[in-house]
């Protein structure tokens, strides 16, 4: 992606870059319905299109689709800003409209299979997202969506969910012309480590130096999720016994840990 100059017909290394003043007035001639100031403010803001599609950049995708389909956010971006309506930089507003039509590109297109009523669940909170976004200049909460939408704030979070791309495992998050390093090498196995298989190796010979009792008392307190009126009567010594032999056997543990 990075190396990839011409995208589309388009000299990536030739794009405009226009200024804040420029733009500012570039959109006041656009709102006026002056089309080649439309055109001008859209030449000039490829490289914003660029800069959103470089995050899918490693997975698979036709860069030169994605291209085409982040212009037509930007597009929609050029159209509705309003200079006197919104206190942001162009940019601000215009990332957002642009990463949505390139993630809805790429969740039509996905092989992963969602049920219909699902999806059109997740395309009503994406528009809803997108009104408020453009009212308000700030993304709504899911309580929010779920309240406009009279949907439960569960129903959303599972839509949004189904309609998530899919990461693959070997998908590179990071390089700095290394070795990369993928979501694979990220994803830890808690269970499975070298550290847990000693602390248990640990534990289990700490657990043999206690008499049988002790053991016992333990097993029915931690293991089984007994209280200790529970466990006294059950081994047939007091609760305060119970106590002292259970404190003991714990701090006998931590030491030899």
């Amino acid at each position: 992606m990075y190396g990839k100059v011409e995208i589309c017909g388009v000299n990536t290394a030739k794009l405009k870059v226009l200024k804040s003043e420029e733009m500012t007035a570039l959109l006041r001639r656009v709102k006026e319905g002056d089309q080649e100031a439309r055109k001008e403010m859209i030449e000039g803001n490829l490289r914003l299109v660029l800069s959103v599609i470089q995050r899918f950049a490693g997975r698979g995708e036709n860069m030169d689709d994605l291209f085409q389909v982040g212009c037509i956010g930007l597009v929609k971006a050029v159209d509705r800003f309003d200079c006197d309506q919104y206190e942001v930089k162009f940019s601000t507003y215009g990332v957002p409209l642009i990463l949505g039509e390139v993630r809805r590109f790429l969740r039509d297109s996905s092989s992963v299979r969602v049920s219909r009523s699902t999806r059109d669940l997740a395309y009503k909170i994406l528009q809803a997202k997108e009104a408020y976004l453009k009212d308000h200049q700030q993304e709504p909460t899911l309580e929010q969506l779920a309240k406009q939408l009279h949907v439960k704030r569960e129903e959303v979070v599972f839509a949004l969910d189904a309609i998530s791309d899919p990461v693959s495992l070997y998908e590179p998050v990071y390089s700095d012309g290394g070795d990369t390093v993928c979501v694979m090498d990220q994803v830890k196995d808690e269970k499975n480590t070298d550290e847990r298989w000693l602390e248990h190796l640990a534990l289990s010979e700490a657990m043999q130096q206690l008499t049988e009792r002790e053991r016992h008392i333990l097993e029915l307190r931690f293991y089984q999720g007994k209280t200790q009126m529970e466990v006294s009567a059950e081994v047939g010594i007091s609760q305060a016994q119970v106590s002292r032999l259970e404190k003991g056997a714990l701090q006998q543990i931590r030491k030899s840990l």
